[in-house]
């Protein structure tokens, strides 16, 4: 299998296996699909890990010879495909820790982006959307995203120069958010992804929900969502219990509902 779901106690992790680049076709987003439908369904994965089992790769993007050898229905299919399974990432109550290994490139980092957070190890290795370099644009989200998280004018820029970034350069960007050393990073990817899986979840899908939603919409718009999601909160066991434990003084004992 090129993508594949592991869980170990509360935390999901969907690996990226394809040799040697973990460029991604059709067969590969099916399984990414899968893989990501596993983790959300899955009551007792609290929060996701997505890393790579490749060692000077995370991702180089959707697999170009793809492009080469079809029409422009089937072009437009793939690309359609990709976004269908990246975008569930964003979509899933659950917290998601992109653990960045090697190069991130293209549709490599667009699916990084879908991501909450990104941890990248120390190295020589390149991240960043140079699509241009092939006379196209980054079609899975990366046009989108980036500005969001990083500004209109330095995602512009990179984008327009195909430009790539050794991962201190990344994080000077803002484009991710911690920097380790290379044999480190499982574990401080893993860290984090703990941290989140260990509070309220419910609370913490929300909040997640709340403003990957609510970045897209105007701000009337935006708290109004934010009271809907308040009030499904306000329901659950775990706000009562949370409330309940301050009253007391105690520490609150979360269920995940």
């Amino acid at each position: 299998m090129a993508v594949r779901f592991e869980k170990q106690e509360s935390i999901g992790q969907i690996v990226l296996d394809r040799p040697p680049a973990n460029s991604y076709d059709k067969a590969f987003m099916d399984e990414l699909d899968a893989a990501i439908e596993e983790a959300r369904r899955d009551d007792a994965v609290k929060a996701i890990l997505l890393r790579s089992a490749n060692e000077k790769f995370f991702s180089a993007g959707a697999d170009v010879s793809v492009f080469a050898k079809s029409g422009l229905d089937e072009q437009n299919a793939f690309v359609t495909r990709a976004n269908e399974a990246m975008n569930k990432f964003e979509s899933t109550p659950k917290v998601v820790v992109a653990a960045i290994n090697g190069h991130c490139l293209g549709g490599g980092l667009e699916m990084a982006l879908c991501c909450d957070f990104r941890v990248a190890a120390e190295g020589s290795y390149r991240i960043g959307l140079p699509e241009v370099t092939l006379g196209l644009l980054p079609g899975t989200g990366g046009t989108q995203r980036l500005p969001r998280l990083i500004g209109r004018q330095k995602a512009l820029d990179l984008m327009l120069r195909g430009t790539t970034l050794a991962p201190q350069d990344a994080l000077a960007a803002g484009i991710v958010d911690e920097v380790v050393p290379a044999a480190e990073l499982l574990e401080k990817a893993l860290a984090r992804v703990r941290a989140y899986a260990a509070g309220p979840t419910l609370a913490i899908g929300r909040i997640k929900q709340a403003v990957a939603q609510g970045l897209g919409m105007r701000l009337d718009e935006g708290l109004k969502l934010e009271r809907q999601l308040l009030t499904e909160l306000f329901k659950s066991e775990d706000a009562k219990e949370g409330v309940t434990a301050f009253v007391e003084k105690r520490k609150p004992s979360y269920k995940g509902r």
